[in-house]
């Protein structure tokens, strides 16, 4: 057998090896977050549930699983409860007891917004991906473009015609962490990748880009979303009209 078989055979194999890995290590690890997971809320909920009512009482073997379903189940329960009058007059009864311890007042409230903004339809998301020259000059970073809002920094900050805007600027591989900065609208320029797309390259450290598309007008580039440079607006066409084109009185 010639070397060049060999050779031939042996980057088959690597080849083959790389596509299982590329199939096999997305699925394992989704499984494996899905399966700790459940153990997780399992082991917290699993210890509560009266013996009688427990599967694993009555099966000679464990029931994944089973304390996360009665984990979903009450937890919409309370929210039916919560939504009419007598569940939040209790709820509100105890945000104002909350209110009144110093530090747990400060985390509850945090956590609470930080829940109502990510769970809620306000549309209070992120709207937009964009990139920031941080930190350096011609140095780009990607940012998630919060909505435009009027705070107390921009009152005392905001330039006419130039507002500030709050951007998020995740750190790769964990977009959960990453700074908060208020950039001026010219200086960002908007892309018109999704967010999921956006973490999803993020993620990846950018090996994982989104597709080239790109909306239609854009060629392909990104849309910097400042003010336009006076004289640089189109003008509208002016219609000449002659004496002949006049309507007769």
């Amino acid at each position: 057998m010639s070397d060049s078989t060999k050779i031939s055979g042996m980057t088959r194999l690597r080849n083959y090896f790389l596509t299982g890995f590329i199939v096999c290590a997305p699925l394992a690890i989704t499984a494996y977050i899905a399966w700790s997971f459940i153990g997780w809320v399992d082991s917290w909920v699993t210890p509560y549930i009266p013996a009688r009512y427990s599967p694993d009482t009555y099966l000679p073997f464990r029931v994944p699983g089973f304390g996360l379903i009665v984990a979903l189940v009450l937890v919409t329960l309370i929210g039916f409860l919560a939504a009419n009058i007598v569940g939040r007059a209790i709820v509100g009864f105890g945000e104002r007891l909350l209110d009144r311890m110093p530090l747990v007042r400060t985390i509850y409230r945090s956590l609470k917004q930080i829940f109502e903004t990510v769970l809620s339809n306000r549309g209070d998301m992120f709207k937009q991906v964009g990139l920031v020259e941080y930190p350096r000059k011609d140095v780009w970073s990607l940012v998630f473009v919060a909505g435009e809002k009027e705070t107390e920094i921009n009152r005392k900050l905001d330039k006419e015609g130039d507002p500030l805007v709050a951007v998020f600027m995740p750190c790769t591989p964990n977009p959960t962490t990453g700074f908060l900065m208020y950039v001026r609208k010219s200086e960002i320029v908007m892309l018109d990748m999704t967010i999921e797309e956006g973490a999803r390259l993020i993620v990846s450290a950018g090996l994982v880009p989104p597709p080239p598309e790109r909306k239609p007008g854009t060629n392909g580039k990104p849309v910097k979303i400042g003010n336009p440079p006076a004289g640089t607006l189109p003008q509208p066409a002016r219609k000449s009209r002659t004496a002949s084109s006049l309507p007769n009185k």
